[in-house]
C-alpha cells in the first residue's frame, strides 16, 4: 500500500510517518524545507497546490495531517485558519478527483465541531455547534469531504479527534504546564479545574487511523477518535505534577478562554467496532511525554 501523508512534519503527521513506514510505502508532504528526505513533496505555505503531487504518482491512501490547530489563533487570524483547515482540504480533494480518484482520503477533523455539548458522551450524531472559527472551519472541511464523496465518489472519512497528546506536542495543556513549571514560580492556569477532556495518546491515535484505513466505509463518514474517558483538568494537572516530583504550587484563576468548551467526553462505539482498544494509560502517556521533554534540555 502506498500512503501519502500531508503535514508530515507536524505532531500527528510525524508519528504517522514513523508508524506507517514500518508497514507500507510512505510518501511525505509539508511546507518545511528538507534537504535530505527522499520521496518528499515541498508545498508552498502561502499558496499550496497539490495537483503536482497527485499527478506525479498514484496513492492508495492520503492522510491529511496538515492545517492549523490552535483555537485562540483562529480567533485572531480567521482567514489564515480558513485557508489552512478548509481551503486546502478542497484543493487536496479536487486534485484527487482529477488525478487519483481511487485514493482514500482521511481528513483529520476535531471535536471542536461539537462546541459545548448538549449531552455526554458525545456521539457522531450530536448536533454540530462550533464556538470558534477553528471549529467552524473544521466543520466546513467535513462538509467538503461529504461533497466530494456525494458528487464525485471520492472515498472520504473525517476523524473527530478529541485531546491528543504525547512526545512532540509543543502546545496545549501539558506543554503549557512544562513551560510554566520551568519558570519555578506558582503556576496559574485557565478555568476552574473542573473542565474536562477526553485524552488519547498519540500512538493510540495512530493505531486508530490504521484501523480506520482497514475498516471505515469511506462514504463521507465522521468518526470520533478518543478513549471515551472523561478526565477533569484539575485531576490531570495533579497527576502530571506528581510524576515530575515537584513541589511547585499551582492554582486555577477561573478565567475562561473564548472558544474553549467546558466538558468533553466521546462516545467511541463506532471506533471500538473497528477493534480499537487503548494501549496507553494516562499515567504511562504522561511518563513518556515527560521523558521526551527532558531530552529537550
Amino acid at each position: 500500500m502506498k500512503i501519502l501523508i500531508i503535514g508530515s512534519k507536524g505532531f500527528i503527521g510525524s508519528h504517522c510517518v514513523s508508524y506507517f513506514s514500518k508497514k507500507h510505502e510512505v510518501v511525505t508532504c509539508d511546507v518545511v524545507v528538507d534537504y535530505t528526505a527522499t520521496n518528499y513533496f515541498l508545498i508552498d505555505a502561502t499558496n499550496a497546490s497539490f495537483e503536482g503531487v497527485f499527478r506525479s504518482q498514484l496513492f492508495d491512501v492520503c492522510i491529511n495531517c496538515s492545517g492549523a490547530a490552535n483555537v485562540q489563533d483562529s480567533i485572531k487570524n480567521p482567514q489564515r485558519d480558513f485557508l489552512l483547515n478548509t481551503h486546502n482540504v478542497f484543493k487536496q480533494l479536487d486534485a484527487i478527483r482529477q488525478y487519483n480518484p481511487d485514493c482514500k482520503y482521511i481528513n483529520l477533523s476535531s471535536a471542536a465541531v461539537y462546541g459545548n455539548p448538549q449531552y455526554l458522551p458525545i456521539d457522531e450524531k450530536h448536533p454540530l455547534k462550533p464556538i470558534s472559527p477553528y471549529g467552524y472551519h473544521k466543520k466546513m472541511a467535513e462538509e467538503i469531504c461529504s461533497e466530494f464523496y456525494d458528487s464525485y465518489g471520492v472515498a472520504t472519512t473525517s476523524l473527530r479527534i478529541f485531546s491528543a497528546y504525547g512526545p512532540g506536542l509543543k502546545k496545549q495543556l501539558f506543554w503549557d504546564l512544562y513551560k510554566k513549571q520551568a519558570l519555578g514560580k506558582e503556576v496559574i492556569l485557565y478555568g476552574t479545574g473542573n473542565e474536562s477532556r477526553d485524552f488519547i495518546y498519540i500512538l493510540d491515535l495512530v493505531n486508530a487511523i490504521d484501523l480506520v484505513i482497514k475498516k471505515s466505509t469511506f462514504t463521507g463518514t465522521c468518526i470520533n477518535v478518543a478513549n471515551g474517558v472523561e478526565h477533569t483538568i484539575g485531576a490531570v494537572t495533579k497527576l502530571y505534577f506528581s510524576l515530575i516530583n515537584t513541589s511547585i504550587s499551582y492554582d486555577f484563576g477561573g478565567e475562561e478562554r473564548k472558544g474553549d468548551p467546558i466538558n468533553w467526553v466521546a462516545d467511541v462505539s463506532l471506533l471500538k467496532s473497528f477493534g480499537y482498544q487503548p494501549a496507553t494509560t494516562l499515567e504511562e502517556g504522561f511518563t513518556k511525554f515527560i521523558a521526551w521533554r527532558k531530552e529537550l534540555k
